[in-house]
Order: C-alpha cells, then sequence, then structure tokens
C-alpha cells in the first residue's frame, strides 16, 4: 500500500468515526428535546388536583405557590389543608405562576412536589390481590400526550383499574398536566415505568393475565368478549397505534365498532371504551 492510499484511508476511517459523532449527537438531541416536551414531573397546578394532593399521604409536597391577593373559595380550603400539614406556602405574583404553569390554567395555585412515586408491575399484580379482585392493568404503549394519560388515568381509577404499565423512554411521565387532567384520580392510581414493556407483558402472561389489544385489525368486537377474568387492556401511541412486536404479543386483538368515515378514536376516548366494557363484564353476572 502506497502511502498516499495509506492516507486515504485513514481519512474514510476519520469520516466514519465523525459520522457515527454526529448520529450519537442527533439521537442524544432528539430524546432531550422529547424529554423537555414530555414535561416537568415535579408540579401539580389547579384547584382541585392541589386539594387531591393535600388529602393524600402518598405524595411529598415540598411547597405551595398561590396567587397574592384575596384568597376565596377552593383557594380557602387549600390554605387551611396545607397550613394543617405545616406545607410552606408562597404568595406570589400571578405572572410568577403563569411563567411556571404548563397548562395555562393554573387557577391561581401550584404545588411543588417530589417527583411521583412510579409503583412497580409486581406492586400492581399485589394491589389485585389483596382487593381479592383479578388483574384489571392498562398498558400504555407510548403514548404521548398528557392530556390523553390524564383523561386514562381518570377513568382508569373509576372503572376500578389496579394500575398502569408504560414505558420509561418514549412515553409522557405524571407532569403537572396529566395531574390536572386526571383531576385527583393520580393519587389513588399505581403507576409502574418500565425498561422493556414487551418483557412485562411475558411476565403477566406468565401471572395468568390474558393481554388484549385495542386495535382496527382485531377480528373480534370489544362487545363481544368477556373480559371478566385477569386481563391487560393496551392502548398504542395516538398516530402509529401499536407497534408490530407489542400487537404480536397481545392474545387477541379487540377492535371497536365504528361506522362513521373516520376510522380511527383518540387514544384516551378508545381507552375509556375499552375500559367500560372490561367494567360491564365485571359486573354483570
Amino acid at each position: 500500500m502506497t502511502k498516499s492510499e495509506n492516507k486515504a484511508r485513514q481519512m474514510r476511517r476519520y469520516q466514519k468515526e465523525m459520522e457515527k459523532m454526529e448520529r450519537r449527537e442527533r439521537f442524544q438531541a432528539k430524546n432531550a428535546r422529547m424529554e423537555a416536551e414530555m414535561g416537568r414531573e415535579d408540579l401539580v397546578e389547579g384547584r382541585n388536583a392541589v386539594i387531591e394532593l393535600l388529602k393524600s399521604d402518598r405524595t411529598t409536597i415540598e411547597q405551595i405557590f398561590v396567587s397574592n391577593g384575596k384568597s376565596e373559595g377552593s383557594i380557602n380550603k387549600i390554605l387551611g389543608l396545607a397550613k394543617d400539614k405545616r406545607i410552606v406556602i408562597k404568595e406570589v405574583d400571578r405572572k410568577k405562576l403563569d411563567s411556571m404553569s404548563e397548562t395555562g390554567a393554573h387557577q391561581g395555585v401550584i404545588a411543588q412536589i417530589t417527583p411521583f412515586n412510579y409503583s412497580s408491575v409486581e406492586d400492581i399484580l399485589e394491589f389485585a390481590e389483596s382487593k381479592g379482585e383479578k388483574p384489571f392493568i392498562i398498558i400504555l404503549d407510548e403514548l404521548e400526550d398528557p392530556h390523553n394519560l390524564g383523561s386514562i388515568v381518570r377513568t382508569a381509577e373509576l372503572c376500578g383499574v389496579h394500575g398502569i404499565i408504560m414505558p420509561k423512554r418514549r412515553n409522557v411521565g405524571v407532569t403537572g398536566t396529566v395531574y390536572k387532567a386526571a383531576a385527583g384520580a393520580i393519587e389513588h392510581m399505581k403507576i409502574a415505568k418500565v425498561t422493556n414493556l414487551n418483557a412485562e407483558i411475558d411476565k403477566l402472561k406468565e401471572a395468568g393475565v390474558w393481554v388484549y389489544g385495542a386495535d382496527i385489525r382485531g377480528q373480534e368486537y370489544s362487545y363481544d368478549v368477556n373480559f371478566s377474568g385477569a386481563c391487560a387492556i393496551i392502548i398504542g401511541n395516538e398516530g402509529r397505534g401499536m407497534s408490530k412486536l407489542t400487537a404480536k404479543k397481545c392474545d387477541k386483538l379487540v377492535k371497536i365498532p365504528m361506522v362513521g368515515k373516520i376510522n380511527s378514536l383518540n387514544a384516551s376516548v378508545a381507552g375509556g371504551i375499552m375500559m367500560y366494557e372490561v367494567l360491564k363484564s365485571r359486573i354483570i353476572k
């Protein structure tokens, strides 16, 4: 090999290394943007959400920011509960709350908390067992919209769901927007974040939990399925739906009847319909 050929090979190797570094940096930047878009997990906004937070001993409240000025209605209730629990209350200008707010609807109060205390999948199964009930679990496959997550949590609590499982990456966490959309239901719901969603699905199946996927490709309608046994319902991403691998993990794909020209439902609406089908199967003997 001549000197010029050796130099050319070294240059190609250098270029490949630089390309690898650029790809890695783009990937890291993309993940950082996604994490920023998912929102903060240490702020809870809105009067009802903060009241439910104060009533619960599950979450540690560091301090509560309240808009200065005349206190009235539920704000007085918040102040009273906070004083009883000896929680620091800070009166601030409303513009300060506006700058802190993710929802744009803080209603004059924002609580700063320790980040949400996630449960484990084992905690969820043990909770169902402690109630003498067959597990009823919701699995979220890369849900991105915090409003959808909040709505799902709210419906899940009303329908008797024992817990929600979601992946650690590419899924919205429990942010202030989620707290507000859930209207206090977060404090009554076990939520687990897992590294490998499909591996956890396999574990659930080994534990006797039947896994259903809400999917337009399903061969059976939701109202024809008997959900009275131990079950988990998978709700897919708002745009992409369930991933192919996750869909293959399902024991059965179930579709929701639709007669309109639009062939898809909002994730939280689809989740709500499926959860009420499960509830109906369990209360009708």
